[in-house]
């Protein structure tokens, strides 16, 4: 974010205005009709979230005016199976207020919603005893003990929760025991954001990776007019630049219940990254460990190649995806990866702060990407706030679309015509096949267009349909639950991973999906898009085909191929057994 420094006045807005203009001229701007000769989308996204039972308001800071830099940054929210039911439940992460003091029994919390499997949810929050208040920020979840159910971690300024589900439907807070607190007898200085669970050494159990914004102390912390800290005018929160960044923080797994903190020993510590929010692990390399990308705010973002015997090198710099296209930082939010253009290699798709696109990483090979946001048709919105982004396949053709949440950071441009004011609708790309995307915002239907303050986003088929639907965690106002209908007769097919020799969710694991004339690929994540989490069940659209080979790569080296399976169902698949009744 291109916060005003502290007794400077404001920074320069990070951005690629000029760059945009001399690009623009000599790059043609396609119309979603001139693309696709006039072919109706045959996709709408209606906001069903009051009817499903999601209504209550994630509190976070100041309605119309921060004091603070923390209250900007919103919340992030998550799909998953924590009852093993076959349907996707829903966890909300909550925030807080400074100048409110809550009456018992009043204060926000975190809320988790069970799947009813008739399009409602049931809040049970209360009985599945994770009721905390504070300032919640990301979510990521993975069976760290592999016993069978799905964990969550929720970061926080201050101490981090680790829910572990005890499998009848509540969860126990483990972080202390457990050691992976951040804060134990510091204090509450170190501001938490995304995490991810990764298998880094592939022993076979979950390690942990939590990005940090800033060491946060109110009582130090600059206020709006001591700077003055000023966004085109209007005095704003300060930050991030001027103030002392936060470290990430890699937990190893012990495999007894307990983690060490191994920041310092894997070499995380040595890269200059700061400002840390969105996390992504993915296998960039095709070398079958995985690696670390954080999408950094007003800084160059990190990339932490994974060297095999348990330490990570940041590579980003000389690798491509640590700044714009000329070579400047970006004011980092969300980030995604997909095979977009279907040859072999994930790429890499970042959000970043008005005045800016978002950014679209094309991966080489031999760690290069190159920068290909306005040759891929990503160039042409600047005036949105990105914030939650995922890859999803929304039309099930086979080829991954693009959806970017969007919301101002600063409440006090509401009543103003900066940007798109506060409130902001999505942004949804469609997948052309042919290396590029089209903005088909405007025919995605009314939820897509619906302006709220968003923050972060979950992908997943919440009504098992085959259609995937969005999670939406909004700031001061309900959520959003973005349900997808289709009038297309396109095929899918969705893999629920059961590790055994890897660990028991399968992340990072990689699906080979293999259809007359098309070979996808795609992993089972922990984390990514805005501090949010999206269903561990890895989803492939197949278009008009029938059926699909697959090919699981697990992380302990097996492979499992399953040929000719049917589509339009959920697969599970055991690793060394193959597919198997759930």
């Amino acid at each position: 974010m291109p916060f005003a420094r502290p007794g400077r006045g404001p920074d320069p807005p990070v951005s690629r205005r000029g760059f945009i203009r001399s690009l623009s001229a000599a790059l043609p701007v396609f119309s979603f009709d001139q693309l696709t000769a006039g072919v109706p989308l045959g996709i709408q996204f209606v906001n069903v979230a009051r009817e499903a039972g999601l209504r209550t308001t994630t509190i976070f800071g100041g309605e119309s005016k921060n004091k603070f830099l923390i209250e900007t940054t919103g919340c992030g929210c998550a799909f998953f199976d924590y009852d093993n039911d076959g349907w996707l439940d829903i966890f909300l992460v909550n925030g807080t207020r400074f100048e409110t003091r809550w009456p018992p029994g009043k204060a926000p919390v975190s809320r988790l919603y069970k799947n009813n499997r008739d399009g409602t949810f049931t809040d049970v929050t209360l009985q599945a005893g994770v009721a905390r208040t504070g300032w919640g920020q990301g979510v990521c979840a993975g069976d760290y003990d592999n016993d069978g159910f799905e964990d969550l971690y929720v970061t926080y300024w201050g101490d981090c929760a680790l829910w572990h589900n005890n499998g009848d439907g509540t969860f126990t807070d483990m972080a202390h025991k457990a050691g992976v607190t951040t804060n134990p007898g510091k204090g509450q200085s170190r501001w938490n954001t995304g995490c991810a669970f990764v298998d880094y050494d592939k022993d076979g159990h979950l390690d942990l990776f939590v990005a940090n914004y800033i060491d946060f102390d109110p009582k130090t912390a600059p206020l709006p007019e001591s700077g003055p800290c000023l966004y085109k005018g209007i005095l704003v929160a300060c930050g991030p630049p001027g103030l002392k960044g936060g470290r990430n923080i890699l937990f190893h797994n012990n495999g007894d219940g307990t983690f060490t903190d191994v920041s310092e020993k894997s070499g995380i510590l040595k890269t200059p990254g700061t400002y840390g929010l969105g996390v992504l692990i993915s296998d960039l390399d095709n070398d079958t460990w995985p690696d670390i990308y954080v999408a950094n705010d007003s800084t160059s973002s990190t990339l932490y190649k994974n060297n095999h015997d348990g330490t990570f090198t940041d590579v980003a710099i000389e690798s491509g995806v640590a700044y714009s296209a000329d070579g400047k930082p970006q004011a980092g939010m969300g980030v995604s990866a997909a095979d977009y253009d279907g040859d072999g290699y994930f790429d890499i798709v970042k959000t970043n702060f008005a005045g800016d696109t978002s950014t679209l990483y094309h991966n080489q090979g031999n760690w290069f990407f190159e920068d290909q946001t306005f040759q891929a048709g990503l160039g042409k919105n600047t005036r949105f706030l990105g914030w939650g982004v995922s890859f999803m396949d929304f039309d099930n053709d086979g080829w991954p679309d693009i959806f970017i949440t969007n919301g101002h950071v600063y409440p006090e441009v509401a009543d103003t015509k900066i940007e798109s004011g506060y409130r902001e609708r999505k942004v949804l790309y469609k997948n052309l096949g042919n290396g590029r995307f089209a903005d088909v915002t405007l025919d995605a239907g009314p939820g897509v267009v619906e302006e709220v303050p968003g923050r972060g986003c979950a992908v997943g088929d919440f009504n098992n349909d085959g259609n995937l639907d969005v999670l939406v965690n909004c700031t001061n106002d309900v959520p959003q639950l973005l349900r997808s209908t289709s009038t297309l007769k396109n095929n899918w097919i969705k893999i629920k991973t059961v590790g055994v020799k890897s660990n028991r969710s399968g992340i990072g694991a990689r699906i080979y999906c293999i259809t007359p004339g098309r070979r996808q690929v795609d992993e089972v994540r922990s984390g990514s898009s805005y501090i949010s989490q999206s269903d561990l069940r890895v989803h492939f659209g197949l278009g008009p085909a029938d059926k699909a080979d697959l090919e699981i790569h697990w992380p302990s080296g097996l492979v499992d191929k399953i040929s000719g399976v049917k589509a339009n169902q959920v697969v599970t698949v055991k690793e060394g057994v193959g597919q198997h009744a759930a």
